[in-house]
């Protein structure tokens, strides 16, 4: 290899080194504002986004949402809701690279383990006092209890649960480093999603009675 390629091999090398980094999070914007055109997604393609309106067509209302200022209807067997504000719900947020959620508790309500595929969560307790926590790759927990002020970081991808430790109801504001982090429930994944001649690799999985068939009501 001669003295120029050894060159441009070092380079490229480099470049490559630099832009993993970058793939943890939402590309990041190459223009002032992006907003959501939905009409656009009629069309067959999709973008990693979603395509920008014109600008003589965006306005303030595209920026603006007041969702988190009401509680969410907990009407569910968990005792929590949460409501989201992303770009499905704010088109301002395109190619912004964040959004946010506020979730509610019953007294004693627990938001289910589950995952965010695409982004890491900053939980902000506003009101009531949370047990808070995840598991890494390595299966080790890291739990503790959140008190009204306190934040605590859920890092991308890790499954993760919070639980409501109190007789009052609770509320908690997350910050997330994506315009739409996901959210892959662990119950949903491996219940509702496997068909029943399936079930057998639950049964191993989970080490449960075979003998019964695995679904959700």
């Amino acid at each position: 290899m001669d003295g120029l390629s050894a060159v441009l091999l070092a380079a490229f090398t480099a470049l490559l080194a630099l832009a993993a980094p970058l793939l943890a999070g939402d590309p990041d914007m190459l223009q002032d504002l992006c907003v959501a055109d939905y009409k656009s997604l009629e069309g067959p393609l999709r973008l990693n986004g979603f395509p920008c309106k014109r600008p003589e067509n965006v306005t303030a209302t595209d920026f603006f949402s007041d969702v988190l200022s009401l509680p969410g209807n907990i009407s569910n067997p968990v005792g929590s809701t949460i409501t989201a504000v992303n770009v499905e719900k704010v088109p301002g947020l395109n190619t912004l690279g964040m959004s946010m959620s506020r979730i509610d508790y019953v007294p004693w309500g627990v938001n289910p383990p589950h995952t965010h595929p695409r982004a890491t969560e900053m939980l902000f307790v506003l009101e009531g006092s949370l047990d808070a926590g995840f598991v890494t790759t390595a299966g080790k927990l890291f739990v503790r209890t959140v008190c009204k002020g306190g934040v605590f970081v859920f890092p991308r991808g890790l499954v993760h649960f919070q639980k409501n430790n109190g007789g009052v109801p609770a509320v908690a504001i997350s910050a997330f480093n994506s315009q739409l982090p996901g959210t892959q429930s662990l119950t949903e994944a491996m219940l509702a999603a496997f068909p029943l001649e399936h079930t057998d690799v639950l049964v191993r999985a989970l080490q449960i009675d075979g003998g019964a068939p695995v679904h959700v009501v």
